[in-house]
């Protein structure tokens, strides 16, 4: 018995859906020390900023060693860099989501699409490389970033959905073709050669979607394509 509420003790931060039938049945069920819980904080805290400047696929043995733990804790915790970066991930695709519901109700469909855009190549941005592994785990049921991406996707899908339905977006564009032209501008980005003009391609690329976008209209602010 001591062993089983060890694992779900050790188990409750990184994987609490999968403990939460445990918790409803044992009363006595303490979550992790306050002094574990600030170490587990610091990990991520360091993962985070290791992954921000090596991207995608950092070095776990850099992580390890900046955070001042052992490789075998970091693993304990994370046992592959996929569950690291779902870990570092999932706050982003929540506030994603959120913000999907926020324009939602707050702006028109032209520009709740283009914002939510924006700031969803903006988050992929962030995670150097982090794109690919995105868009495989939206395909994939068994990857760890799989419900966090599902769920991502499907706020961005309900904002194009409604655009389509006030007739300001293409009919005949799918929610998997605009997270192919997302993924496209967060490569783009990533390109140091490509990167001083993600503006304007940015822009090329929404003017497609939304080709009778008017008022504040993004191609009205193009700069000249050089010669």
């Amino acid at each position: 018995m001591f062993v089983i509420a060890f694992f779900f003790r050790r188990s409750w931060v990184d994987y609490p859906e999968q403990c939460s039938i445990y918790v409803e049945h044992r009363s006595d069920f303490q979550p992790m020390r306050t002094d574990a819980q600030k170490n587990y904080e610091h990990l991520l805290a360091v993962a985070r900023e290791v992954v921000t400047e090596q991207g995608a696929h950092a070095s776990l043995r850099d992580v390890a060693r900046k955070a001042g733990v052992g490789l075998g804790t970091l693993y304990r915790h994370f046992p592959t860099r996929e569950a690291l970066l779902e870990t570092l991930l999932r706050s982003s695709f929540d506030a994603l989501t959120e913000r999907a519901a926020e324009l939602e109700a707050s702006s028109s469909p032209e520009e709740a699409l283009v914002s939510w855009t924006q700031r969803c190549i903006a988050c992929a941005h962030e995670y150097r490389g982090a794109i690919s592994l995105m868009v495989a785990a939206i395909d994939d049921p068994q990857s760890a970033l799989h419900d966090s991406c599902v769920a991502m996707k499907s706020s961005g899908a309900r904002l194009l959905v409604r655009a389509q339905a006030e007739g300001v977006a293409r009919a005949d564009l799918a929610s998997a073709d605009l997270f192919a032209l997302i993924s496209a501008l967060a490569w783009l980005n990533d390109q140091p050669s490509f990167a001083p003009r993600a503006e304007h391609l940015f822009d090329v690329v929404s003017s497609a979607i939304l080709p009778q976008r008017t008022g504040n209209d993004s191609r009205k602010r193009r700069t000249p394509a050089p010669r």
